[in-house]
């Protein structure tokens, strides 16, 4: 492959979303008192959340209503009696906190430093901007990345193929010299795929069926592709 630009996705791929996640809802909950188990929580969220980032990717919800549904339909879930008022509550705090906790997938460094002398490293996420650059500051990654697109910039999200042409417009590359990375099959494999951009699937989730052919379940793997 003659690379010369590498897109990676953020959340997931490189940044341990439900790790940190997980550690952001606990001192939240501390804080605010809230009578449920962690445990019991994250198994009713980890789902909701997924189902409904799916939905605000599509532009089926607004980012106001994501960050409202997801908590409100994991405690009706758990039959647990909550105010409006204490789910924005919580809502805030999570994201003001989630920045706080910053594990890594295993390897994202020693990748990162083996690729960056070679090649020019990018973010495109779907994250919400104003806390994605915080995630890279706090967890010591940021200097890795020459551009980062967030969909909130560009003004639609992966799998829109805008968002990719956006990005390699930024970094002034063609499809035939760069390629993505990320965990979701949707938004990042078929989304760069529609350019004819070439892909590297990272299995982070552990799905045990897929027909990916260039796929991962570690980062340091990436060094067979590039």
């Amino acid at each position: 492959m003659q690379i010369k630009h590498v897109f990676f996705d953020l959340d997931h791929t490189l940044w341990d979303f439900e790790r940190n996640s997980a550690q952001a809802f606990n001192h939240i909950f501390t804080v605010h008192e809230i009578g449920v188990g962690l445990q019991d929580f994250l198994g009713v969220y980890v789902p909701i959340n997924f189902t409904y980032w799916k939905m605000y990717r599509e532009d089926k919800i607004s980012k106001k209503d994501l960050r409202y549904q997801r908590l409100k339909k994991s405690f009706t879930a758990l039959n647990y009696t909550i105010s409006d008022e204490k789910i924005h509550l919580l809502s805030d705090g999570y994201l003001e906190h989630l920045t706080n906790f910053n594990h890594l997938f295993e390897h994202t460094i020693d990748i990162l430093d083996y690729l960056k002398p070679n090649y020019e490293l990018h973010i495109i996420t779907n994250g919400f901007a104003e806390i994605q650059e915080k995630k890279m500051l706090n967890a010591q990654i940021r200097n890795y990345f020459t551009h980062i697109v967030t969909s909130e910039s560009v003004g639609v999200k992966k799998p829109n193929p805008r968002i990719f042409e956006y990005a390699m417009q930024l970094a002034q590359c063609e499809r035939h010299n760069c390629i993505m990375i990320g965990d979701s099959l949707e938004a990042d494999i078929q989304g760069a795929r529609q350019l004819g951009i070439k892909t590297i699937f990272f299995n982070s989730h552990k799905q045990q069926a897929h027909e990916e052919e260039n796929a991962i379940d570690c980062l340091l793997e990436i060094k067979r592709f590039l």
